[in-house]
């Protein structure tokens, strides 16, 4: 029996080691895929940011600034309604190594309703499109 030539030797490392960190990687995606909880506190909180920023700007703009610091708490006294609203409006597809999100908001005049799709992957968030309805 001869021994295997030096370069099928190394091939053999390098695909292994190459192979080792790509099932690593993997193993990093899964245990830092976020969850639905982690996602309505996430959407909870870009949802309260525009509604501060636009919303209340316009509010503002248009019936006088005295409304806007009225308006602004509104918004932050009803943040546990706004999970609540947003886990009724949004489906989650698991993929394990990462997972999509798609939340249709149907709020009530003058705001309009939107769709929101948002990539959750390492720990992080990724909202991709935003489309008013």
């Amino acid at each position: 029996m001869t021994p295997a030539p030096i370069n099928l030797k190394v091939a053999s490392l390098i695909t292994g080691t190459l192979g080792s960190i790509l099932l690593g990687l993997g193993g990093l995606l899964v245990v830092t895929n976020p969850g639905s909880s982690d996602y309505r506190q996430y959407a909870a909180e870009t949802l309260s940011h525009y509604l501060k920023e636009d919303v209340c700007m316009k509010v503002s703009q248009t019936m006088g600034g005295a409304l806007s610091s009225y308006c602004k708490t509104m918004v932050d006294a009803s943040r546990p309604q706004m999970q609540s609203l947003i886990e009724t409006s949004t489906v989650r597809h698991n993929y394990l190594i990462f997972s999509t999100y798609t939340t249709k908001l149907n709020l009530p005049s003058p705001i309009p309703s939107y769709q929101f799709e948002t990539i959750g992957a390492f720990q992080q968030w990724y909202t991709f499109s935003k489309e008013q309805l």
